[in-house]
């Protein structure tokens, strides 16, 4: 009698068919499962996307190896391919334009959401989140027409004179390269980084400030010193944004940076980005090792952009953790 009832307590915790069915018909196993497959497919989709370009990129990978990553000459007439150039003008663009977007994106979300009266903070909200519809060809435009002959003739010789003895600010001035396609990166991605930093923000809870104000601290202080580092998270992850975005802009570096596929330490010299060159040639490669040279810089690009968000995520996370030590 003893081991039946010791039986069928133990069966009674085991979770039944009906039990189940029960679940399933309350939405419970079925909202698990079903978003389980919403995770699962952007895994997949990940890594079929890794997969065609090392698939379609094989010719150019068993014939330059490695060298491809730190070679410079591109040639597609004698077949000779190397990524260098076009890795270093993404990367530098990149972080030029991050150098000037983010303290402008962050100021500005802090005085949008914390200093600004609530009329002028809804209506310049409007026109930010416009501003970051806008397509890229347009920026591209704008800057060919307004950005470069501002560079070329006042800006660049003007930190020629006063910042000639530093190697990024020498040379003469086209209007187009590093500098050009930094400064268009940086407006087409500040609309990002202001958005998402001032929801960040305007999430802080008021419990924060007004403790801040009541032992005495000024409103900047309060600020400064008790908000935004409660919004840290949500800023960098705007930064992270901002960052993926210049590194895959395609149109309006294109159409400002010169397209010269060669490396200079000079923000004023021409160069050229991974994005850019796959738009410029893609069309017009007839060889195949020329089309899995492409397809293998996009291979690059996609990985470079891993690796530089991970590295981020890294300095957020020792960043976070040295925070909550103290």
């Amino acid at each position: 009698m003893a081991d039946a009832a010791a039986l069928s307590e133990r069966g009674s915790l085991v979770p039944s068919k009906p039990a189940f069915l029960s679940r399933l018909r309350k939405g419970d196993e079925f909202a698990h499962y079903l978003t389980l497959l919403f995770a699962a497919a952007i895994l997949l989709i990940a890594g079929l996307l890794i997969l065609e370009l090392f698939r379609s990129s094989s010719e150019a990978r068993h014939k330059f190896g490695w060298e491809f990553l730190f070679t410079s000459k591109w040639d597609p007439v004698a077949g000779q391919f190397g990524a260098l150039p076009f890795i270093y003008g993404t990367v530098v663009t990149s972080i030029v334009a991050l150098l000037i977007s983010v303290p402008v994106g962050l100021g500005a979300a802090i005085f949008l959401s914390e200093l600004a009266p609530p009329r002028i903070s809804d209506a310049l909200t409007f026109i930010i989140e416009l501003l970051a519809a806008v397509p890229s060809v347009i920026y591209g435009l704008l800057a060919v027409f307004a950005l470069v002959p501002l560079l070329r003739d006042p800006v660049q010789p003007f930190l020629k004179r006063t910042l000639g003895f530093l190697p990024l600010f020498q040379g003469p001035s086209y209007g187009v390269g590093f500098l050009a396609a930094g400064v268009i990166l940086a407006i087409m991605v500040v609309p990002f980084i202001i958005s998402i930093s001032r929801e960040s923000l305007l999430a802080v809870p008021n419990d924060q400030r007004e403790a801040a104000l009541a032992l005495g601290a000024t409103r900047w202080e309060s600020t400064w010193h008790v908000v935004v580092p409660y919004a840290r998270l949500g800023i960098i992850g705007s930064i992270f944004l901002a960052l993926a975005r210049a590194l895959g802009e395609t149109m309006a570096v294109t159409m400002v940076i010169g397209n010269t596929p060669k490396i200079a330490a000079s923000l004023f010299a021409t160069g050229y980005t991974i994005p850019a060159v796959i738009a410029n040639e893609f069309t017009e490669a007839t060889a195949d090792l020329h089309l899995s040279a492409l397809v293998e810089l996009g291979l690059v690009l996609f990985l470079l952009t891993i690796v530089i968000n991970a590295f981020a995520r890294l300095m957020v996370l020792a960043t976070t953790g040295r925070g909550t030590a103290h």
